[in-house]
Parts: C-alpha cells; structure tokens; sequence
C-alpha cells in the first residue's frame, strides 16, 4: 500500500492555508508591478490559465476571504482600499463614450 501523504494535491484543492494553488498564484500575480501595457493581461492567460474576467472575479472574492488575508496581509488591504475608494467615486454621466477600462 503506498503512503497517501506522498501522493501531490489534485489541482483546486486548498492548501494547508485555506487557499487553492491557484488562489496563490493569483495573489503572487497581483503583487507584481508590470510595466509594459497587456503585461498583467498576458501573465493571467499564461501563468494562471483563466480568462481576464475569470481572474478579477476571482481576485474580487479573494479580498472577502479570511485565508488570503492570512497570506497576503497587506496586500489584500490595500486591495480592499482601492476596491472601497473606487465604489465611492461618482459616477461620470457623460457622453458615454469612455475609454471602456477599469483601473
């Protein structure tokens, strides 16, 4: 009989910090600085394998999550602090025709 422990995590499950494999990686990518224009965009198809929506709709519930908070401290703070100052921006009525992203 082989010894469970050895055998490697299927992909999705938590790790022992409450979070997924692929919730770090999203954390790890978030903390990075990208200097070049469709770098972050490029970095999320590439290294986590989800579609830009998929990665901000994943990352906007990480910064609700008690085990990312755990792991990135300051990072999830600070994410937070964007996320509430931008909810509490007025909204433009203008013309409509913005430039169609999201900061």
């Amino acid at each position: 009989m082989s010894d469970p422990s050895a055998d490697p995590e299927p992909a999705g499950t938590p790790a022992p910090a409450g979070l997924s494999d692929q919730d770090r990686r999203i954390l790890e990518l978030e903390a990075r600085t990208f200097r070049y224009q469709g770098a972050k965009e490029r970095a999320i198809r590439e290294q986590i394998g989800i579609s830009r929506i998929a990665y901000y709709v994943r990352l906007n519930r990480l910064l609700d999550d008690p085990a990312a908070l755990r792991a990135a401290p300051a990072l999830i703070h600070r994410l937070q602090a964007r996320r509430t100052s931008a909810d509490d921006a007025p909204a433009h009525h203008g013309s409509g025709r913005g430039t169609g992203r999201v900061a």
